[in-house]
């Protein structure tokens, strides 16, 4: 089993390149996010890998990082979401842009993704809610949800850690984790990033009310 290879770029194409190392090549399936960030052709590269046996046939899929990785094999376990449309998720969408659209129930925004229709895009969002609530999400994942995004994330941890405390209290109030966290979410997006912890759990239990 191949988990990660290291060689010379050999050639690039539109969702694939060959990976040289020691003069055999590899074909290695890649999203468009990590295609972005490769060297010219002739310049050292290193993906992780993740290898699917078939009877038919061995592929081998490669990633930047293991978060991505990781967002590949969570996807695969959506009834009716395979490696190709997982790397169309992946080549579209970050790892901290899928939590915010899983947590929000954003439903459309899957649907840019080709092979994605309604029916795909709600059972990602069903299926992975509870499992994405789980994951050691740091603060970009709720700093995506203010309009800074990003930059503040990078500037001012405060809104995150604002709405972890929110969550936190909406757990303690018996509200699963799940529901907390996409009822925070959707509160940090509507109310930006400078939003107090009451404020976010006063907007977080009128989502859950609704």
């Amino acid at each position: 089993m191949i988990a990660k290879l290291s060689g010379s770029l050999d050639s690039v194409g539109e969702d694939w390149i060959i990976i040289d190392v020691g003069g055999v090549g590899y074909l290695v399936f890649c999203s468009g996010r990590t295609l972005r960030v490769l060297p010219e052709v002739g310049g050292s590269v290193s993906l992780m890998i993740e290898t699917h046996v078939r009877e038919d046939h061995i592929h081998l899929f490669g990633f930047q990082s293991m978060a991505e990785k990781a967002w590949f094999t969570l996807l695969q376990t959506v009834q009716g979401v395979g490696a190709k449309v997982a790397l169309g998720v992946l080549s579209i969408f970050s790892g901290e842009e899928l939590t915010q659209i899983v947590a929000a129930a954003d439903k459309t925004a899957l649907t840019r993704v080709s092979g994605v229709g309604p029916k795909v895009a709600g059972r990602i969002v069903a299926e992975l809610k509870d499992k994405v609530a789980k994951m050691d999400l740091g603060p970009v994942a709720f700093a995506g949800a203010t309009d800074k995004g990003k930059k503040a994330a990078a500037t001012d941890g405060g809104s995150a850690v604002a709405a972890g405390d929110a969550v936190s209290a909406l757990v303690n109030l018996g509200y699963g984790r799940a529901d907390a966290f996409g009822a925070v979410a959707a509160a940090a997006r509507r109310l930006g990033p400078d939003a107090t912890v009451e404020a976010l759990i006063t907007a977080g239990l009128k989502e859950l009310a609704a």
